[in-house]
């Protein structure tokens, strides 16, 4: 019979346990595997088993006699409710940074340890320069001695979902071609190899898809990619991945090219790039600090530059962004179907979060191509609203009252393409602040969807566009404005985004992001409206410079009862009621089984003239 779990304070006082063994004084725990994932396989929620946190980013830091969890804006209100904060203080890790926290609490000649397999480089500097002030030291346990796994008694087991090759169709570009071009891009950085980290990279680069983890078609793995030489050796890559994952028909999708070898072996071949003196590009933002601290040590000269795959992964080629557009359209129909029953169920009062988020499930469930969720849905009722990522629960969840305000996050994972759309929509009559709230994000996410620039711009640039309407009444929203999302991939992809953080990286056409500016009183409701877009040229006449700007792909009806139209321009309003114009035109369609969910489609996309 197996013992039962320890209770939170448990886990506490035994993490503890461990350090002191470990003549340890502190130890980090981030919200991470060790392919810096959003999402992570059960075995990797170290997080969430110590301190109940749920949310996909965050870190603790537990001492002696105090610990601390550090989360974004996203987060704070869904910490307060998920954590203990008699054993953790919940601080907002931007205004109060782990390092910065660490540095005030530790004494001189403090051991702070760290798992150095879930840390970046550049994560590892920061908080070692931090504590190196103050007389203190930053050490690595040793590899498989992580004291949260040696104190985590029913801890899952590592994953093994199947990995099934990325069909050419929905792909658009062989593996072998993409290879080439990334190796190009090394041989240009006069690299010799590139040591690949994040599962999305490795699933575009060799065309394949996998379930290690909620929400996104990962396997997980690590790869080191050869350059090669032009007009020499071919390019190349190992693949380190458990074998037991690999069907004979993958293998054979592999091909020649890629080397398939047992994870415990990557150490082995870092040190050999190193004793070879090899020129390796590691991208220090996202791959663990134990990979460049083998290579270093090694004698390898690693070069510090971004993951060769992440720029061209993210500009999708024509078969992607058709793709992305056909997915949309499913998905568009689902929405409308989901949203016809709302509106007759809901007011009622009979709706709560979690059926809500079922039925929504259900109806994308029973599209073409569908393989999941691309996260969990946000299914947000009233203050509910309120929590950016919130996540429903059996004991969470809320009716969803007459009068109030819905918000509801959610997107699929289709073979084609992933999805990410957010409707706030109205149960009843909603009162005028809520109207003019709402009507002011839709000011901001019209201006945004409607902007045309010069290429070389970046997503920061932008997102002051989204959020002027608001900045005029002296509110805001504390998340970005927009993600990367990729092309059966990643939700939440980089390198782009649009963000009040600075972002070095351009915006270029085929590149997938989302455009949804908000604005959240707490206790009372929350306000989303968020669309995917793709970055696309701009025909602007007598233009004297290239130009770019966004085609909307999401098609759902923007809920016009919380519309209030005098504060829009004329532009404005056009633009809504040719956005709705292009919904029912695309969605009817797919609804000919459907007259009653048809007739509920010709309501929702009225022209905003026709009001009522």
């Amino acid at each position: 019979m197996t013992a039962p779990a320890p209770d939170p304070a448990d886990r506490l006082r035994l993490l503890r346990g461990e350090l002191t063994r470990l003549g340890l004084d502190g130890f980090i725990v981030p919200r991470a595997d060790e392919h810096q994932g959003e999402y992570v396989p059960p075995r990797a929620e170290r997080l969430a088993w110590l301190t109940g946190f749920t949310g996909s980013a965050g870190v603790a830091v537990v001492l002696a006699d105090k610990a601390a969890l550090f989360v974004d804006g996203r987060y704070t209100l869904q910490a307060a409710q998920e954590v203990d904060t008699e054993a953790f203080e919940i601080l907002h890790v931007t205004e109060t940074p782990p390092h910065e926290w660490l540095a005030d609490q530790v004494r001189p000649g403090a051991r702070i340890g760290f798992d150095a397999w879930l840390h970046t480089p550049d994560g590892v500097a920061r908080v070692g320069k931090a504590l190196e002030a103050v007389d203190a030291r930053l050490l690595a346990v040793a590899d498989g001695s992580n004291p949260v796994d040696a104190v985590w008694s029913d801890q899952p087991d590592v994953p093994l979902a199947p990995v099934v090759p990325h069909a050419p169709e929905v792909s658009g570009k062989p593996a072998a071609e993409k290879l080439d071009e990334v190796a190009a891009t090394l041989r240009r950085q006069r690299a010799d190899a590139a040591v690949i980290t994040t599962p999305d990279s490795l699933a575009w680069l060799l065309n394949i898809r996998g379930g290690d983890v909620p929400y996104a078609p990962f396997p997980l793995g690590f790869a080191i990619v050869h350059a090669g030489a032009a007009g020499g050796a071919a390019p190349s890559v190992d693949l380190f991945m458990d074998e037991r994952k690999l069907s004979d028909a993958t293998r054979a999708h592999l091909g020649e090219a890629v080397t398939v070898m047992p994870p415990a072996d990557l150490p082995r071949m870092l040190d050999r790039l190193g004793g070879d003196g090899a020129r390796v590009v590691l991208d220090h933002a996202v791959a663990p600090a134990a990979v460049r601290e083998r290579l270093a040590a090694a004698g390898a000269k690693v070069l510090r530059d971004d993951d060769p795959c992440a720029l061209p992964k993210a500009c999708k080629n024509p078969v992607e962004l058709e793709g992305a557009r056909a997915a949309h359209r499913r998905d568009g129909a689902a929405l409308a179907r989901f949203l016809c029953w709302f509106s007759e169920e809901a007011p009622g009062g009979r709706l709560d979060e979690l059926t809500v988020s079922d039925k929504l499930e259900e109806y994308r469930k029973s599209g073409d191509r569908f393989r999941g969720l691309s996260f969990p849905t946000i299914a947000g009722a009233g203050p509910n609203g309120a929590i950016v990522h919130y996540r429903v629960t059996p004991e969470t969840t809320r009716t969803i009252e007459p009068g109030g305000l819905f918000l509801l996050d959610s997107g699929a994972q289709y073979l084609d393409g992933t999805t990410d759309v957010t409707r706030t929509l109205s149960v009843g009559a909603a009162g005028p602040e809520e109207r003019k709230r709402f009507t002011q994000v839709l000011k901001g996410h019209i201006a945004l969807a409607s902007a045309v620039f010069p290429e070389g711009t970046t997503g920061s640039q932008l997102d002051v566009l989204a959020r002027h309407a608001l900045w005029q009444d002296g509110v805001d929203y504390d998340h970005g404005t927009g993600h990367g999302v990729g092309s059966y991939l990643s939700v939440h992809e980089g390198p782009q985004r649009i963000s009040k953080m600075g972002n070095r990286i351009a915006l270029r056409p085929g590149m997938i992001l989302s455009n949804e500016p908000g604005y959240y009183k707490t206790g009372a409701y929350g306000i989303r409206i968020e669309n995917l877009v793709a970055v696309r040229e701009a025909q602007v006449e007598g233009a004297e410079r290239a130009m770019l700007g966004f085609e909307t792909l999401t098609l759902a009806p923007i809920d016009r009862m919380l519309i209030e139209p005098a504060l829009l321009t004329p532009e404005e309003v056009a633009w809504v009621d040719a956005y709705h114009q292009r919904v029912h035109d695309e969605i009817a369609p797919q609804l000919a089984d459907s007259p009653a969910v048809q007739r509920w489609l010709v309501e929702a996309t009225r022209p905003l003239a026709v009001m009522g």
